[in-house]
């Protein structure tokens, strides 16, 4: 094959490439986005403890384990000899220096969580303006996913989800302004918050996809019948719960002593009952924007799929840290996130 042929071929793949991502629509793009962090998360979750050490926890625990780790690495270099290190473990140690001296950099305040909400609630009103003024940003997203897809959750239903995803936003910055004033002087590294940063400014754009056609022909009345509202009938008083009680935990949070056990309400029967509430919201978010002929909206079940990964992961790393310092039997009958499952 000729320099010529070599070339046309390779533009024919490029061409190829581009026609089909821009066959793929806004929410396939958001969903993919979901899928892959969940991805990066079980892989995190699946290395071994030291290196997810550096790379997950913070604060606390990640200074226990920390020195926990650096204690035993001492103790096994004062014990070990040329003929029982191994090239497994020289590897290992390698990668170990690697990971801790890319986390080093980067880190960031553990208290930039609020910039999450404030990012939520800022996207929340973006989308409603462009809504309301006919936008041409909304117009082109919605055109393109509509184009697509026949199916499509009301006006009412994306109202409906858009204000419930407003008024978490909204209460959420109001905890972390007023509830938890006494900040954590910890830090996390910065590709942990940048995946939540995406992840806000991601769900403000699956709030409403599934709804673009009834967004782009908004002065049309809905011919779906009693469906979209069974759908909102269902997912408004899971949200209300989780909305209050998550709130609840977080006050709860807020007032204890410094690293004490948390024992009052859903922490009763729960380690981790804001995590529970969290994923009931984007449950019942995904409920009430789901298009016709399903029960759940596909983009925002991706969303809430990432949440339960996510979250279950530090879940189970709260349980342990609690065993490590109050002892097993304080939480021996308590379910870290989820009843009777998990």
């Amino acid at each position: 094959m000729g320099w010529d042929e070599q070339i046309l071929d390779h533009h024919s793949v490029v061409h190829l490439v581009l026609a089909t991502l821009q066959q793929v629509t806004p929410a396939r793009w958001c969903q993919a986005f979901y899928l892959v962090a969940v991805g990066c998360v079980m892989a995190v979750a699946a290395a071994p403890l030291e290196a997810r050490t550096l790379l997950v926890d913070y604060g606390a625990r990640k200074s226990n384990k920390s020195n926990s780790t650096t204690s035993s690495t001492t103790n096994g270099d004062d014990k070990s000899t040329p003929n029982n290190r191994n090239s497994g473990s020289s590897i290992n140690s390698r990668l170990l220096s690697v990971i801790e001296a890319l986390t080093s950099y980067g880190q960031v305040p553990h208290a930039w969580f609020s910039v999450f909400y404030a990012v939520s609630v800022a996207c929340s009103l973006f989308w409603l303006t462009q809504y309301l003024s006919n936008g041409a940003v909304l117009r082109t997203i919605a055109s393109r996913q509509a184009s697509a897809s026949t199916a499509s959750a009301t006006l009412e239903q994306v109202a409906v989800a858009w204000t419930m995803m407003f008024l978490q936003g909204t209460r959420r910055a109001y905890e972390h302004a007023a509830i938890m004033k006494q900040q954590s002087k910890s830090t996390m590294w910065v590709v942990h918050w940048l995946l939540g940063l995406f992840f806000y400014l991601i769900t403000s754009v699956s709030i409403g996809i599934e709804g673009s056609g009834a967004i782009l022909n908004s002065s049309q009345p809905s011919k779906d019948g009693i469906g979209p509202l069974m759908k909102i009938s269902v997912a408004v008083p899971i949200f209300v719960f989780a909305w209050v009680n998550q709130y609840r935990c977080h006050a709860h949070l807020a007032g204890l002593k410094k690293y004490s056990m948390p024992a009052q309400g859903l922490f009763r029967r729960l380690v981790c009952p804001h995590y529970t509430c969290e994923c009931l919201l984007y449950l019942s978010i995904a409920v009430a924007a789901a298009p016709a002929g399903v029960w759940c909206n596909r983009t925002l079940l991706c969303a809430l799929i990432f949440v339960l990964v996510n979250l279950g992961v530090t879940a189970s790393g709260t349980r342990k840290w609690y065993v490590e310092k109050f002892g097993i039997r304080p939480i021996a009958d308590k379910w870290n996130m989820i009843p009777f499952v998990f």
